[in-house]
């Protein structure tokens, strides 16, 4: 074949092939995960000094020993309050244009993983002492110490932060330690490591559901009509919303849509109410955090699951078949009956 005597052929088709697939392998889905997936609702950006922080953390290779993620299984629970998910690194940007030191997972866990560490560890004093040297406050670690984030001065300045360290550990130092700009800076970057609470579908007080709050309150001995679709809404606003979010398209990377949903729109419901009352883990390997069981957490009423299961099946553009409170009835009383069982 003439390609394999044209070394002008031969290379550019190559090189054509390695440019093809790393884009549709690697530029182009790494962009499109950078475009959909949003922060977790109380999640907050870095500060200055924690961005600062970061710097020093990756210019001192911290991320040779120290992991940031929680993985799914038994041994990481430790690390932190659930498992990491997509959304936890959505805020984490490139540093220039040049370097893409966004997410600090690590690779390798020699030292602690350090995701929840600002909330495990959140003493300051601890954590400057831990820098300078570790075996101070930890008699075993092998993490090695960092007095040159430190230094000696025979009388500190008001605004200076005097590290108190044991005689034992100064080697010699007859001044004050105190930490440099580098060392709080990598402090407040520890610290800000904190893992988000997910929502765990708890009802949302009355007063901060402009929905529930605008509607008008029903006479004393009336029956209310829970099944209607102003009360679906919200029932969903209160018990839902959170997750999935007012347009039902959720938020990409921590929890799935309920828009175009097959579960919502499948004609037989009983998937649907099994999710809401039992929760669901079926997604995390998706990305997606685990769903607590909204319906029997919030003790909802075989009324209230079928307002809210008709309010998501024809929202959004949803075409899902409207369920009765009968055959919801039926379904509750079938779980309950289940349990008790056992």
């Amino acid at each position: 074949m003439e390609i394999y005597n044209n070394h002008k052929i031969l290379y550019i088709a190559a090189l054509s092939l390695f440019v093809g697939l790393t884009l549709f392998a690697a530029v182009i889905p790494a962009y499109e995960v950078d475009q959909t997936t949003v922060p977790l609702p109380k999640s907050q950006p870095l500060s200055n000094d924690a961005t600062l922080g970061k710097a020093v953390f990756i210019r001192e290779g911290c991320v040779a020993c120290h992991s940031q993620q929680v993985r799914n299984v038994d041994m990481d629970k430790m690390w932190g309050n659930r498992p990491s998910i997509a959304a936890d690194y959505a805020r984490l940007t490139r540093t220039d244009v040049w370097r893409n030191t966004a997410s600090l997972m690590g690779s390798e866990r020699t030292g602690p993983d350090l995701t929840n560490i600002g909330s495990r560890q959140p003493s300051i004093d601890w954590n400057f002492l831990h820098l300078y040297n570790p075996r101070s406050v930890v008699s075993a670690s092998v993490m090695p110490a960092y007095p040159w984030l430190f230094e000696e001065k025979e009388y500190p300045y008001p605004e200076d932060i005097v590290v108190n360290v044991p005689d034992e550990f100064k080697k010699g130092v007859t001044g004050k330690i105190v930490a440099t700009a580098d060392a709080r800076h990598l402090v407040a970057f520890l610290q800000s490591l904190k893992q988000v609470d997910l929502p765990d579908g708890k009802p949302v007080p009355i007063f901060l559901n402009t929905n529930a709050a605008s509607a008008k309150a029903e006479p004393a001995g009336t029956t209310s009509k829970l099944n209607t679709e102003l009360d679906g809404k919200a029932l969903y606003a209160q018990n839902c919303q959170a997750c999935h979010q007012e347009n039902g398209q959720g938020l990409v990377g921590a929890f799935p849509p309920l828009k175009d949903s097959k579960v919502v729109a499948d004609q037989n419901p009983e998937v649907h109410f099994t999710i809401i009352m039992n929760g669901y883990n079926g997604r995390v390997s998706e990305g997606y955090g685990v769903m607590p069981p909204v319906g029997t957490n919030n003790n909802l009423k075989p009324e209230e699951i079928a307002a809210i299961m008709n309010y998501e099946r024809t929202s959004w553009g949803n075409k899902g078949r409207k369920v009765t409170v009968t055959e919801i009835k039926e379904m509750f009383n079938k779980t309950k009956t289940a349990k008790t069982s056992k």
